[in-house]
């Protein structure tokens, strides 16, 4: 209890979630939860955010005991993979999360998304249109370096933001064709599974038993360690 008390993430949580209650082992213990969906299926890399890494150091702290306690190398102890872009930011500014509200959703429409982008932070500095502004504290800009891949168009940009050379909504734009890019192949195929629920049936078994093998050899493993039986019904 007191590892996970000391989560930064919980704690950033408490002070950002107002409308829920989160006084409950539920949300305190997800870290464990989430260990338990890594270290039963042996993972060596996990792709994670920043945010995350302090759940995925509490699970090779979980490793590192249980170990210590059954066998050294029954569990294996996972460590981080992080991306160019290890923290997005969301649309206030705060990190990208369902859980703040602030979060660009796959599922959502253009316009939706359009939106909510229209009316995402910038630098507190560029209160009207000609005020000059720095890239590096805007969260527009983070996002850009996520979904925009047009270095020359990043290079004028940034430039434009520092003479006030080009507005906010103007970057916005840019930003958004570049997000409805990506995005307009995933709704494609998303829409196409959609339809074809006996097709996604067929996916998730095939990747349930796949997942349960690797699961069932983990326990067998596990269970002889710790005394139990190796299969037990429960």
């Amino acid at each position: 209890m007191g590892w996970l008390y000391r989560n930064p993430t919980y704690k950033e949580q408490l002070e950002n979630i107002t409308n829920k209650d989160l006084g409950t082992y539920g949300f305190l213990g997800y870290p464990v939860l989430m260990a338990a969906d890594i270290l039963l299926y042996r993972a060596h890399l996990v792709p994670v955010g920043e945010d995350q890494s302090a759940h995925l150091e509490l699970s090779r702290e979980i490793v590192r005991r249980f170990n210590n306690f059954f066998g050294e190398g029954l569990l294996v102890e996972p460590q981080p993979l992080f991306t160019a872009t290890p923290k997005v930011p969301g649309i206030d500014g705060r990190k990208m999360s369902k859980s703040y509200g602030n979060a660009l959703e796959i599922s959502e429409p253009e316009e939706s998304m359009w939106q909510k982008l229209r009316t995402m932070k910038t630098d507190p500095a560029r209160m009207r249109r000609t005020d000059p502004g720095d890239p590096e504290k805007c969260p527009v800009w983070d996002l850009h370096k996520v979904f925009n891949h047009d270095e020359g168009e990043k290079t004028e940009i940034c430039a434009g933001c520092k003479s006030a050379g080009i507005g906010c909504i103007d970057c916005k734009k840019k930003l958004n064709a570049h997000i409805q890019a990506m995005m307009t192949p995933v709704r494609e195929r998303r829409a196409k599974y959609e339809g074809k629920k006996s097709m996604l049936d067929e996916i998730f078994a095939d990747g349930a038993e796949r997942a349960g093998k690797v699961a069932r050899e983990t326990m067998s493993a596990v269970y002889p360690a710790m005394g139990l039986l190796s299969n037990p019904k429960r």
